[in-house]
């Protein structure tokens, strides 16, 4: 049994054998299909016309990730830290709606049922598991986290001091009826989206917008620096073994992953 569950760990969890590369390519087109579907039943027509087959290929694939969410646990050396991994919870949120329908039943809920089925969605996060350039953005995403947090607290600030001030400057009319609209202008305003639904009268308030116009291009720039930066450094410090195609420091003179040695 344990040499069962060896073999399935390095098919299911590695991509340096022929196996394990079948298995990576079966499952991308799982998801693929399996995210195609949900779209094409959110159409009117489709899905009222198509309603039983897309049933049966529904349970058919979830059939299919049920059977590799709990091989996953089952091959795990750390079964509850895979189940609490960020892709475990993935795989998780990716099989219940599914069976979620089979309890909420009856005409009153079908809307609730609906909005469950629709967190399907979730399997397109699993492609990210497959490629290494989603994991070297995902590192980057950590390592700029601190200075985004702060940089998103500034804009925070910014905006709801706008909106106040707006609130104020406008009297309370032409939308900004309040605070918190206020502040929902300011945030439309300030990331240059404009719905235009709420637009100042005053001369005061028409300078303050074009202040808020200006500033939402640097602000939108911030991010984009902070993560360019974080992801041209976590490049630098890996590398790609050629064998199993997994991401190593550079400085490794082995795979950490399959054992290849660097030349």
């Amino acid at each position: 049994m344990n040499e069962i569950r060896r073999k399935l760990y390095l098919i299911v969890f590695g991509t340096d054998t022929p196996a394990g590369k079948r298995f990576d390519v079966f499952l991308l087109w799982t998801i693929l299909i399996s995210v195609f579907i949900v779209m094409l039943e959110s159409v009117p027509e489709i899905g009222a016309s198509y309603s039983r087959e897309f049933f049966i290929i529904e349970w058919f694939l979830t059939i299919v990730f049920t059977i590799e969410y709990l091989t996953r646990i089952w091959i795990s050396k750390k079964p509850i830290k895979y189940i609490l991994s960020f892709w475990g919870l993935i795989d998780f949120l990716s099989i219940v709606p599914t069976y979620l329908s089979l309890f909420i039943v009856g005409y009153h809920y079908l809307l609730i049922v609906r909005i469950f089925r629709l967190l399907r969605v979730f399997r397109v996060l699993k492609l990210a598991r497959f490629s290494s350039e989603a994991q070297v953005l995902i590192e980057a995403l950590k390592a700029s986290l601190h200075k985004i947090s702060i940089f998103l607290l500034a804009v925070v600030s910014i905006v709801t001091f706008m909106g106040t001030i707006m609130y104020v400057i406008e009297g309370g009319k032409e939308g900004f009826t309040s605070i918190p609209q206020s502040i929902y202008w300011a945030v439309v305003t300030v990331t240059t989206v404009g719905y235009g639904d709420m637009v100042p009268h005053t001369v005061l308030g028409k300078f303050i917008s074009s202040i808020a116009m200006i500033m939402g291009y640097a602000i939108i720039a911030v991010p984009t620096g902070i993560v360019t930066v974080a992801m041209a450094k976590v490049s630098s410090q890996i590398k790609e073994c050629l064998q199993c195609h997994k991401m190593v420091e550079d400085n490794s003179t082995y795979c950490k992953h399959c054992g290849t040695k660097f030349t």
